[in-house]
């Protein structure tokens, strides 16, 4: 549906200025804006899935705003005071640096939920809050002053590939990554005992504790992992997708990040779905930008952020239930599956484990 109003918005803009119609695009052009939306849904990707695992866990980390910040702001800090080493031990270090922030952060919501038993809620959005502000205090010498971002590099053979080539493989080492992420979770989730354990601890921890599972521990772990992803995510914009660092440099990623969890129904392959159509539909405004010119600017800037917003709004909706019950139920029942998100049964739920 948000695809279709934004194509609706550039039909209005070519019949009513046909002074600003753009030319027809190739093929090699659709692929072009495809492969950027793409890399630009890099960052989302690391952020969703490690909020994705950490909730599966049944801990809920609200930080991710201002993780994902402070994340990018150490990273590009890191990277720029050691670029005298080389670009890859820099880059490395900068990543490392935005994977431990991440995690602190994540274990003091652990601490704070797990041991202390205080709200999951409160709690990150607390720290969201203390972060983004954090990030832009310490982060103040590092304004809009050039540093090492990641190179790209084509895969060999795989770059040859026609359509699937310039558009997966021609890009850069953390996509390539972010690829194996999604896949090599997916298949953790729902091929392998630990990540059925995983699932157990955020559905029945109780008899996953009765079968030997110790959960606390568990879901510790789970939730250092979730925001060591989601500070790699913050690298990934300071030294990748959004090279550099400003105040408030990655804001409202973090909440679109928390958003398409819902949307992929805590779901690695639908979650990365949701990330792939947030890019597309930011490639979509920037293409719009050109063919509505009486449209400010800023409208299409955030018009991926609203349309997001609104579908989660509609499929959480009972207006969906009611539109569901009027089709077959055949086709009622494999758009509810694709649509419908159901939280892990014990989410942000505490658990007395004695």
């Amino acid at each position: 549906m948000t695809t279709i109003v934004l194509f609706a918005l550039l039909g209005r803009g070519f019949s009513h200025r046909k002074q600003s119609t753009l030319p027809p695009m190739s093929a090699a052009q659709i692929i072009a804006i495809l492969a950027v939306a793409i890399a630009t849904s890099t960052p989302l990707i690391f952020a969703a899935v490690g909020e994705t695992i950490t909730e599966r866990a049944g801990v809920i980390n609200l930080s991710a705003e201002g993780t994902i910040l402070l994340s990018a702001m150490v990273g590009f800090a890191v990277a720029k005071t050691t670029e005298g080493l080389g670009t890859t031990p820099c880059l490395l270090l900068g990543f490392g640096a935005a994977a431990l922030t991440g995690a602190a952060i994540a274990l003091i919501v652990a601490f704070g939920a797990l041991t202390l038993q205080q709200s999951q809620v409160a709690i990150g959005f607390v720290l969201a809050l203390l972060c983004a502000d954090l990030s832009s205090f310490l982060g103040n010498p590092f304004v809009r002053i050039p540093g090492p971002v990641v190179p790209s590099f084509k895969l060999p053979l795989l770059q040859n590939i026609p359509v699937l080539g310039p558009l997966l493989f021609q890009s850069d080492l953390l996509v390539y990554c972010s690829y194996l992420l999604i896949l090599g979770t997916a298949f953790f989730f729902y091929r392998t005992r630990p990540g059925l354990m995983l699932r157990a601890i955020g559905e029945q921890p109780a008899a996953a504790f009765v079968r030997g599972t110790n959960v606390v521990r568990m879901r510790y772990l789970y939730t250092l992992l979730g925001g060591a992803l989601m500070g790699i995510a913050g690298a990934a914009f300071s030294l990748d997708f959004k090279a550099g660092w400003s105040h408030r440099h990655t804001a409202g990623y973090g909440w679109i990040a928390l958003a398409i969890v819902i949307f992929g129904g805590w779901n690695p392959l639908r979650a990365a779905f949701g990330c792939y159509l947030f890019g597309i539909l930011q490639s979509l405004a920037s293409v719009a930008q050109s063919a509505l010119p009486n449209v400010p600017t800023q409208v299409l800037t955030v018009a991926p952020f609203v349309l997001m917003i609104v579908f989660l709004v509609l499929t959480s909706s009972e207006w969906l239930d009611r539109l569901l019950k009027r089709l077959p139920p055949a086709v009622s029942r494999s758009i509810g599956q694709l649509v419908n998100s159901t939280p892990p049964a014990s989410l942000g739920r505490v658990f007395q484990q004695d």
